[in-house]
């Protein structure tokens, strides 16, 4: 036990003199396994029909991706930027609308209560006729046009998992930005 002691001691005063602490972080080039969980639902997003969508991310980034059933899915590589570039693809495949926040969405369908408009890749939202504008919307159309490029806020998503949109909302709230910067521009120019 002695003998062992010594040893011991003699490899820990080794280790002290190459390095007293550990890094403050790794080496770009050492091997990481990064952890990114999912909803479960979501997994097939970031597999795609055959394994298309992952085996392009990997082609594309250089990194080994592992997905389990229950959503964790492994991003393993020994170049960290090609890691969080390709953790950053798979969280936007991934990513779910969020109540409250704004989007920038693209209008899809056009009908007679309202605007489809496309969120988030492959997720369609209503911005219904009543959230379309501050005034009064006789025709969807006299406002919106498929194409159209559309800022617009998550007001609910229903328990079937239907989400609500509102553009209205969206232009109250600049129109009070917009007032505010302007109190406060004219405030400054009386000083």
């Amino acid at each position: 036990m002695k003998e062992a002691n010594t040893a011991r001691m003699f490899i820990l005063e080794k280790m002290n003199q190459s390095i007293s602490k550990p890094r403050e972080s790794l080496s770009s080039h050492a091997p990481r396994i990064v952890t990114v969980r999912v909803n479960p639902n979501k997994v097939g997003e970031v597999i795609g029909p055959g394994g298309k969508v992952i085996r392009k991310i990997q082609d594309d980034t250089g990194v080994k991706i592992e997905v389990e059933d229950e959503g964790k899915i492994n991003v393993v590589s020994t170049d960290q930027q090609s890691c969080e570039r390709a953790v950053e693809i798979i969280k936007k495949l991934t990513e779910e609308v969020e109540v409250g926040r704004i989007y920038s969405g693209k209008v899809r369908k056009i009908t007679k209560f309202g605007a489809f408009c496309e969120v988030l890749p492959g997720q369609d939202g209503l911005i219904h006729v009543s959230e379309l504008d501050r005034g009064y919307v006789k025709r969807v159309e006299d406002v919106l046009k498929e194409g159209d490029r559309v800022r617009v806020k998550v007001i609910g998503v229903d328990e079937q998992g239907r989400i609500k949109l509102s553009r209205k909302q969206v232009q109250v709230m600049e129109e009070e930005e917009d007032k505010g910067g302007s109190k406060e521009d004219s405030k400054g120019d009386s000083k």
